[in-house]
């Protein structure tokens, strides 16, 4: 581990923590400066080692009665001999390495903070990301990943967040369908002991081995019984079935949040609370290259979009008129005759001219009210209109399109030609009220009545804009022939451009865009509802898949089939007028690029 800090003169600020043993007993050694750099590539668990010119130290952070050995370069200078088992007295041979290893099914049993070692088939390698890790007063960023592991014991894999240790070469190493070794990595649970929320992470002496280094030959593991257990799962796999499960990058939320409010809170105690959207803008804007943090914030959502990855110039939205709405806007005080007919919008869009967000997040403020006219369509509703609804409604459209036509003549946006999905309810009612908005010989002297469930209609189905998705948020499938290129883009510093020709294994995503209640700030916030087929969903649920199901679990239901997109935009409605706890997950993807992922929302009652 490295230990500069800028105000020290130090040339090899490095250290190493073993653990020697003899028949006796076993002891730390801790390595410093310039012989930590010669020897720690030299050593491997099971060499025999000679030690001489050492200082005896009381082991740091530890009981009074444990010490360390101190080697060093100078006061003394140290001296290191790897020696060959043949030339030592065989009472004086130490023990062999022990291993614990442990398989998915015996995982689930195991304690909170149990060391154990797990062997498995890789078949999802994380990219590299950051989090804060604080230390009294200093912090720093960690680099970890996210590895699933399959050993054939269960259907359940083993998840590891990994965090760097110093083996760069074995991290670089870790494609899917490599086996991988962790060594002395310890169990986290939570509380509740759900099995949902179990993996493994870094002790001091986890270690990585992998195929492709030749370290498996090498290792005395090889021998033991689990091992060879798991070789003789391994012969029966089947190299494309595995392929097709293999994910590589991609932005993977482990362990799931909790699906209800109360718990989630219960598990947030300690952590700061609720963020303004001014406050939520300022901490994302502060984060650092690959750095992750989660915030939570009280929201309504104001749009709703569904695309596919490349697809952007065509898709489904919905959007609450009343929700883009200032603070200070009066709200309507007569109740709508029809309350069924929504002020809201759905439609599919295929105009490649209007500008697109280049990047996966967007703040704003609330529009105001002279610049409302967002780009929608006629209400989703299929209830029918009464004469007086359809006249008013009507005049106020041809009303704003010639608003529009006076205040920027020379800036129309040409009119988008309708695609509506197969099977959808709203198509004839959809294509009627066309007539309206492209009717040229209305009466233009004619008095608009005022009706306040008609003002909440706006004008042409222009596209939104709205974020795309990144490349790094999505998973890719694994390409054996370009793991090297597949696993230079996950890592820190991998060019996102160079993923263009890999297949990515998710293309569906949601943007939700959310108003915070607080100042009115609109946050645009990636979803990712996960279904039961995905190769990462973890356990799922039974739900309603009703929008408020689908937010707080996070996936659709495992028990029936997910609504198909145009089916859910067309649910859309139900957000209406909801105010929601927002679990919004941040990563900055370098450049001017920030992923913001919503991971749960919670319907707040009452």
């Amino acid at each position: 581990m490295y230990y500069g800090k800028p105000d020290r003169n130090c040339d090899c600020p490095y250290k190493a923590v073993l653990e020697v043993c003899d028949r006796t007993g076993s002891v730390y050694v801790v390595m410093w400066n310039s012989i930590c750099v010669t020897w720690y590539r030299c050593l491997k668990p099971g060499d025999i080692i000679s030690l001489a010119y050492f200082r005896v130290k009381q082991h740091y952070q530890a009981e009074p009665d444990e010490i360390e050995i101190s080697v060093n370069s100078r006061n003394p200078a140290a001296r290191i001999n790897i020696l060959p088992e043949s030339s030592v007295s065989p009472e004086y041979v130490p023990p062999v390495p022990t291993y614990n290893f442990i398989n998915s099914q015996e995982l689930a049993d195991r304690p909170h903070g149990d060391v154990c070692d797990v062997i498995g088939l890789l078949t999802f390698s994380g990219r590299s990301e950051r989090i804060r890790s604080r230390d009294g007063l200093q912090a720093e960023l960690l680099e970890y990943r996210w590895l699933r592991l399959e050993d054939g014991a269960s259907d359940r894999p083993i998840m590891v967040k990994l965090f760097s240790t110093s083996q760069p070469v074995s991290h670089r190493k870790l494609h899917p369908l490599s086996v991988v070794v962790c060594s002395r990595v310890k169990v986290v649970r939570a509380a509740d002991r759900s099995e949902s929320a179990l993996y493994l992470t870094n002790t001091t002496y986890t270690q990585v081995y992998c195929t492709g280094l030749g370290h498996h030959s090498e290792m005395t593991y090889r021998k033991l019984r689990p091992v060879r257990q798991f070789l003789q799962w391994l012969k029966t796999q089947d190299d494309g079935q595995v392929l097709d499960r293999a994910l590589i990058g991609g932005c993977l939320m482990y362990p799931p949040p909790p699906v209800s409010l109360e718990t989630y809170m219960k598990h947030r105690r300690g952590e700061p609370g609720f963020l303004r959207g001014a406050e939520l803008q300022r901490e994302v804007e502060r984060l650092c290259y690959r750095e992750r943090r989660t915030f939570c914030i009280q929201a309504a959502v104001a749009m709703v979009t569904h695309c596919r990855r490349g697809e952007e110039d065509r898709c489904l939205f919905w959007t609450d008129r009343a929700s883009s709405l200032p603070p200070s806007s009066p709200r309507p005080s007569r109740p709508s005759p029809h309350p069924s007919a929504s002020p809201s919008s759905v439609s599919s869009s295929s105009s490649p001219l209007l500008p697109l967000l280049s990047t996966p997040l967007s703040f704003g403020r609330p529009l105001s009210s002279s610049s409302s006219f967002s780009p929608t369509s006629p209400s989703s509703s299929v209830t029918p209109l009464t004469p007086r609804l359809q006249e008013a409604r009507s005049r106020k459209w041809r009303k704003r399109k010639q608003l529009l036509q006076t205040d920027t003549p020379k800036k129309r946006h040409p009119w988008v030609t309708l695609q509506p999905e197969p099977n959808h309810k709203t198509v004839i009612l959809f294509e009627a009220s066309m007539e309206f908005l492209e009717n040229t010989n209305a009466d233009e002297g004619e008095e608009e009545e005022e009706d306040e469930d008609a003002s909440s209609y706006t004008t042409a189905p222009l596209l939104p804009t709205f974020p795309q998705v990144s490349e790094e948020t999505l998973p890719m499938r694994f390409d054996h022939a370009r793991k090297e290129e597949q696993a230079a883009v996950v890592a820190l510093g991998g060019e996102a451009t160079a993923a263009a020709g890999f297949e990515l294994a998710v293309r569906d995503y949601y943007t939700l865009r959310l108003k915070a209640l607080s100042d009115g700030v609109l946050v645009d916030a990636i979803f990712l509802p996960h279904s039961s087929s995905s190769p990462l969903s973890p356990p799922l649920h039974r739900h309603s898949n009703t929008w408020n199901s689908i937010l707080s679990h996070g996936a659709f239901s495992s028990h029936s089939p997910p609504p198909s997109p145009a089916d859910l935009i067309a649910m859309a409605g139900q957000l209406a007028n909801q105010r929601l706890v927002c679990v919004l997950e941040a990563c900055h993807l370098g450049s001017t690029k920030t992923e913001l992922i919503l991971s749960r929302a919670f319907h707040l009652t009452g």
